[in-house]
């Protein structure tokens, strides 16, 4: 599995309605992609819990490589660019992935991205993230745990989808949850 971000910075006048707009009218358009694990269609907006900056950047967890690729190569993305431009796309390899079966019910985010240290005991700090994935979920109002690492930049990303709003964290940055797309196999509610 892997996991996915892009982000837009929007002007600090910019209209956030039109982001909720096209979540709404777009979002389901991704549910049963092929190859998706979830994704949570995110949005941020300036001095809203603490952020600086009024944000789109939607967040995937991919079931396979080939899913992305094939995302990111078709005309979903390639109409996402000409309207916002082109992102620097991240990726991580996912440690561990934890769903609740209410996932689709998560109202907003939590992305913290850490910095992982040369000669880290790389298993050690795998098997804590999964551990820690895990029990967060036991949370009632957690609905996914996510722990991925990038070994290019050697950077770690923690994300988790709530219910409701989350405890407020220092580093991390919080996020309005529009729409979850979910594979087929998923119930909704």
């Amino acid at each position: 599995m892997m996991a996915m971000q892009y982000s837009f910075t929007l002007p600090s006048d910019y209209d956030m309605s039109i982001i909720d707009r096209r979540i709404r009218d777009k979002g389901p358009m991704l549910d049963g992609f092929p190859g998706l694990g979830f994704k949570a269609y995110l949005s941020a907006r300036k001095g809203e819990f603490g952020s600086p900056e009024n944000l789109y950047a939607p967040f995937y967890v991919w079931q396979q490589p080939e899913g992305a690729s094939n995302f990111l190569t078709g005309p979903g993305f390639e109409g996402l660019t000409r309207s916002f431009g082109w992102p620097r796309v991240k990726t991580w390899i996912a440690w561990h992935v934890e769903t609740a079966p209410t996932i689709g019910d998560a109202k907003f985010a939590v992305a913290e991205t850490f910095a992982i240290e040369p000669y880290a005991p790389l298993a050690l700090i795998r098997q804590e993230e999964t551990k820690r994935a895990q029990q967060q979920t036991l949370e009632t109002d957690v609905l996914a745990s996510v722990s991925a690492f990038e070994p290019t930049s050697w950077t770690m990303v923690r994300f988790s989808l709530y219910g409701s709003v989350p405890p407020v964290s220092g580093s991390g940055q919080i996020y309005r949850v529009g729409h979850v797309s979910l594979p087929h196999t998923v119930a909704r509610r």
